[in-house]
């Protein structure tokens, strides 16, 4: 059961509680688009990059421990949707069946093979290639033309322009569901597509600043497809 439910439009509604009961009760659903823990017990607090030099407060991110990533990541559940795309991939790529590999460049070309990861690996659950998608970007308190200049609220949010085009390749897709929604990068590419949008978060924090970006990019002007309309309070009596 949900902690709480916020509909921040008609067809964009998220979740505050755990996905594996929520999930099921959510109806209409045509893919999911998610970044899940992916099992490895990343240790979010980046001031042990810097040597000891850097002090928590001193623009290095001290982010909490992110919800479930110290167990293997079971992507089961997630199997029985009509299409889904999933990141980090290769941490339990022998729990995935046979699809499509993509490919997150993050850095440019001159920092390859250097500090921490190049790149991050995506499964889609239809075809079989290899798809490669090139946005540098970097997460943590930086601030990005991705993150349309806004610091990141999660320490592992995605660029809007890499679920952008997450979305874009999926062949049905227009009711998308994040499980794993941390601070709602896919819900604002989704509203930026005009897909209908369901995000799940266990993490009240992060669910807080999820609905806040969802909410932002509802309001910003858009020139071309249809932004899902506000939630209309009907009339209590006839």
């Amino acid at each position: 059961m949900a902690n709480r439910v916020e509909q921040l439009a008609e067809g964009v509604t998220v979740y505050c509680g755990d996905c594996r009961e929520i999930a099921g009760t959510i109806m209409g659903v045509d893919a999911v688009v998610s970044d899940p823990p992916y099992g490895m017990a990343w240790k979010t607090d980046s001031k042990r990059f810097t040597g000891g030099k850097r002090k928590a407060g001193d623009g290095v991110s001290t982010w909490g421990d992110i919800v479930a990533d110290d167990v293997p990541f079971d992507p089961a559940q997630w199997l029985d949707y009509p299409e889904a795309i999933l990141w980090g991939s290769n941490h339990y790529a022998e729990r995935l069946p046979r699809g499509t590999t993509l490919v997150w460049a993050k850095k440019g070309t001159a920092a390859w093979g250097t500090f921490l990861s190049d790149a991050e690996i995506g499964w889609q659950s239809a075809g079989h290639g290899v798809y490669c998608k090139h946005v540098e970007f970097q997460g943590g308190l930086a601030r990005k033309a991705e993150n349309d200049g806004q610091c990141a609220a999660h320490p592992t949010q995605k660029p809007i322009a890499l679920m952008e085009w997450c979305i874009g390749r999926l062949k049905g897709g227009q009711h998308i569901l994040d499980p794993f929604m941390g601070s709602g990068t896919t819900g604002v590419a989704a509203v930026r597509l005009g897909r209908r949008f369901s995000g799940i978060e266990i993490s009240p924090s992060y669910f807080d600043a999820a609905c806040r970006r969802i909410a932002d990019e509802l309001r910003r002007p858009r020139l071309f497809a249809e932004r899902p309309a506000a939630p209309v309070q009907e009339a209590l009596f006839a």
